[in-house]
């Protein structure tokens, strides 16, 4: 990659500065500085960058397409919150250079998995991290300095100890191999190796036997267990004689155990393993609401990163809210607020771009305003709607298809004019049907346009809008959306290919005073849930009591970090992050007895016990904001999220100054009554005694999911990004 290239900095099409970018010498750090001053402006390391896009792909590119091609151009997109950088090369040779040089530091970067086989380029990290006066060596007070950085407070005389056995030159410092030596040593995971002599008779290696015995026994692989055993010595052992006899020494078994096959969660499970073949009510639905939105819902920024980001996360149903804008074109934004406005034909084309390329089927898209189907905007999907090559819905072959059967299709909830039937007769003469199905203000804007449509503008703008209606009632086909009276309404007169919305106080009402009705109604149709109209700081509600209800289509604001979110990420971070689940076979029978309130109405074998050791953790991160040289207190919390029977939280003591390998070894036992719809989440905070503890990783994952035995739980962060190389090592057992 050039180092120093001149390029633009780009933040509004009149924003446009020139500076000078350069990859540092550690090829871990970016600086850029000014041209006009030539002072260092900002700088960001390798690790902050999630993903680099080439060519228009923001609106601020975008708004220049006229001005610069998009060879030229490229974004750098950052984990979390931060925002991204769009910038514009001198040449596309230079775009180039720059978008494959990033791309290759970022690709192979992994969890550094063991002290023996520590990835260079992270020891290098650290390393550059610590080095204060930048020649290459370290000092024992740059030692201190660098133990400090990784949340450790260790006892002086005992780090000199380290120090000294690293400094193999007897130099006073440490550089090269003596760094990784003094690395490795600091690592050392003594529970780890404490259980490889459990199993290994001569306390070097474990023989094949020996490895197939720790298998069936503590980690209850029962199939293949002999060819998985081969194969994890292949994959993990780093000495080749030790392969070639097939054994597993110390180095390859902590290896294996912080694998993506030693991790808590079911790597089986990581691809796509459900049936895709049933209804789409008998799904849970990854949902976003007000996708546009990146910020809070009154004065917020609309953005098409808002659905760039869902559909990364693998949301596969997005909110659109459309408007008349400028010279007849629509506009998303959310209605009657001051949020900003961006073009319908924007939105169009993001989701053509990124709708599949993250899991397997189609999301859905809400809608308001009939001029929704302005035929320019629409080409940006190209074939990707459910209709037939000649414009009209094609006729569905089931009231209710599956995920299966729309692979590659996206499908429009909105209103419509007449029933789904209807359609083989042409177009009715309904009204447009106005359901309850999002915000109250909303909703009275449509019925004023209908209104205004028949009584103020004569004739023939009332045809106008009967037409524009009606080339939007076609689009909906499987999800049109209409007004809630009760179950039996529903059940007397509905259809499986409507679906009906309620806002999350709505719901609970519903679930609180007919809860088995619920499940049964969700059991044959769609169900959307959003957020309350007073969550205008885009908060989020626990999406877990709707899911405990079967709701299929529960909506949370996912530019909002928190525990909602985790909860949602931990779900669908499974199936192959298709965005579906699909329900336990209790919640897809119509005549289900099942009502969360009563965990005993259930069908099937009675609660079992889940019993977690929480062993030890391992270079957890410093939090945000902290004075230097302040080392945390860590404390695991174990919270079960589900049935109210289930809910329930327990955490360890927390362990003082030590981030970098602390000790709990401490047990928690949990009875989970409904564990199908269980998810367990492990947080990990810093124990304040005068005031909230503050927030480290976390991880969630669904009960199902569960491998038990030693396993490790990669941590993330607030924003659900991965923050290597923390993690837990814990024990899991699970018992009826």
């Amino acid at each position: 990659m050039q180092q120093g290239t001149l390029m633009r900095k780009v933040k509004s099409k009149s924003w446009k500065k020139q500076r000078y970018f350069k990859l540092q010498d550690d090829c871990m750090t970016i600086w850029y500085q000014s041209k006009r001053t030539g002072k260092t402006e900002s700088a960001f390391s390798i690790s902050d960058v999630e993903t680099v896009r080439e060519g228009h792909q923001s609106e601020v590119l975008q708004s220049l397409a006229d001005e610069f091609p998009p060879e030229r151009c490229f974004t750098i997109v950052f984990y979390g919150r931060r925002g991204n950088l769009d910038l514009i090369a001198g040449s596309a040779e230079e775009a180039q250079c720059w978008v494959q040089g990033l791309r290759q530091l970022i690709e192979p970067r992994s969890f550094p998995l063991t002290s023996a086989l520590v990835s260079r380029t992270w020891i290098r990290d650290w390393f550059q991290k610590a080095d204060k006066n930048k020649d290459g060596r370290m000092n024992f007070k740059e030692v201190q300095r660098l133990l400090k950085m990784m949340n450790v407070d260790m006892n002086e005389d005992h780090a000199l100890r380290l120090f000294q056995a690293a400094d193999k030159s007897e130099s006073g410092t440490l550089e090269g191999e003596e760094f990784v030596l003094f690395y490795k040593t600091l690592t050392q995971r003594e529970e780890v190796l404490s259980l490889f002599q459990d199993f290994s008779e001569d306390g070097k290696k474990l023989t094949l036997l020996e490895l197939v015995d720790f298998l069936r026994q503590e980690q209850l692989e029962d199939e293949g267990t002999e060819e998985l055993a081969m194969e994890l010595i292949d994959k993990y052992e780093p000495s080749e004689t030790a392969r070639a006899r097939h054994a597993l020494s110390a180095d390859g078994f902590l290896m294996y155990l912080c694998s993506p096959e030693g991790s808590i969660f079911n790597p089986r499970h990581r691809a796509l393993w459900q049936d895709m073949s049933q209804p789409l009510c008998h799904y849970f639905i990854s949902s976003s609401h007000n996708t546009y939105l990146i910020e809070d819902q009154i004065r917020g920024q609309s953005s098409i990163e808002g659905y760039i980001r869902a559909l990364k996360r693998g949301c596969r149903c997005l909110e659109v809210d459309c408007w008349d804008g400028p010279n007849g074109e629509p506009m998303v934004y959310h209605g009657h607020t001051f949020t900003s406005k961006i073009p319908f034909r924007e939105v169009v084309s993001t989701l053509g771009k990124y709708a599949f390329k993250v899991g397997h089927p189609s999301p859905g898209a809400g809608c308001h305003g009939s001029w929704w189907c302005w035929p320019p905007a629409m080409q940006g999907l190209g074939n990707k709607k459910s209709h037939g090559e000649d414009g009209y819905p094609k006729v569905p072959t089931s009231p209710s298809p599956t995920p299966q059967e729309l692979k590659h299709k996206i499908l429009l909830k909105g209103k419509k004019i007449g029933r789904l039937e209807d359609m083989l007769d042409g177009p009715g003469d309904e009204v447009p049907d106005v359901s309850d199905d999002d915000n109250g203000a909303e909703a009275e804007e449509e019925r004023r346009r209908v209104k205004v449509g028949g009584t103020q503008h004569g004739s023939a703008l009332q045809k106008d809008k009967e037409n524009l209606a009606q080339a939007l009632s076609d689009c909906v086909i499987y999800c049109k959306s209409v007004s809630f009276r009760g179950f039996q309404e529903a059940r007397s007169h509905s259809r499986p290919s409507e679906i009906s919305s309620f806002a999350e106080a709505k719901a609970r009402k519903l679930i609180r005073d007919a809860g088995n009705e619920f499940v049964r109604h969700n059991a044959w149709q769609l169900t959307r849930i959003y957020p309350s109209g007073m969550r205008t700081d885009s908060s989020n509600y626990s999406p877990q009591e709707m899911w405990n209800v079967g709701c299929q289509i529960v909506a949370l604001n996912f530019q909002t970090a928190g525990m909602e979110m985790d909860l949602c990420d931990g779900l669908f971070s499974q199936n192959g992050r298709c965005g579906y689940v699909l329900k336990p076979p209790f919640m897809r029978d119509e005549e289900t007895l099942f009502n969360p309130s009563d965990p005993g109405s259930r069908e099937g074998p009675g609660p079992i016990t889940l019993t977690i050791q929480v062993i030890s953790g391992q270079q957890l991160p410093k939090v945000a904001n902290t004075k230097d040289g302040a080392v945390i207190d860590p404390l695991v919390r174990v919270e079960i999220h589900g049935v109210p029977a289930d809910q329930a939280r327990q955490e360890t003591k927390y362990i003082e100054n030590n981030g970098f390998n602390p000790r709990w070894d401490e047990t928690l036992q949990f009875q989970l009554h409904v564990p199908e719809l269980a998810l367990i989440r492990f947080v990990v905070e810093d124990y304040d005694k005068t005031s909230r503890n503050d927030f480290v990783g976390q991880f969630t994952l669904a009960f199902t999911n569960i491998k038990p035995g030693y396993r490790h739980i990669h941590l993330l962060s607030k924003d659900g990004t991965s923050i290597p190389p923390s993690s837990l090592f814990v024990h899991i057992r699970i018992t009826e």
